[in-house]
């Protein structure tokens, strides 16, 4: 979304990441005026899925731009109140599913009846907002929420890529036949 929105273009945003931006654009939008249909809704589980979120916000963002009748890759006027909507609805999304897999666990007895605790890495922590509703849905379910400080929440691609180079070290659960592996580049 933050590539969508250019916003390594805008004035306060030009150096950071694209989370972090959303996150300090939102900070003074407004969530309201835009509204996005939250993602799976249809299903009753505990995966999480943005890309039919993504599908809306290009399409808002498309509309608009039409609508101010500007070119892709401009700033839109609204760019702070479309942050907003879709902080928000990434982060509704997020409590919801999270939610649903507390109350599995715990009728599952997969948790302990007595200080269970939510755990929440990765860029996704490393967002205010985000860590606000993970705190309140926390409390309200008895929860005790632990996060790394956020400038240890980097993007799980490379926590997990630090990870395998800790494991190739130690010598781990390393594969050392490359036979059996296949891929697909994007």
């Amino acid at each position: 979304v933050a590539r969508r929105l250019s916003l390594r273009k805008h004035p306060e945003c030009h150096s950071m990441a694209g989370g972090k931006a959303i996150e300090h654009l939102a900070q003074t939008g407004n969530q309201e005026l835009l509204t996005f249909r939250l993602p799976m809704r249809q299903y009753r589980n505990c995966d999480f899925s943005f890309s039919g979120l993504q599908n809306l916000v290009n399409n808002a963002i498309v509309q608009k731009e039409k609508e101010e009748g500007i070119q892709e890759g401009e700033i839109l006027s609204c760019v702070k109140d479309v942050a907003a909507a879709v902080q928000h609805a990434v982060a509704v999304h997020i409590i919801q599913r999270t939610y649903r897999a507390m109350l599995f666990c715990i009728k599952n007895s997969i948790l302990p009846s007595k200080n269970a605790t939510l755990v929440v890495s990765g860029g996704v922590a490393s967002n205010q907002y985000i860590r606000k509703v993970l705190q309140n849905l926390a409390d309200a379910n008895d929860f005790a929420l632990l996060c790394p400080p956020p400038r240890l929440c980097t993007d799980n691609g490379v926590m997990i890529a630090w990870n395998g180079i800790e494991r190739l070290r130690a010598g781990l659960g390393v594969l050392h036949s490359t036979a059996g592996v296949r891929y697909e580049p994007r």
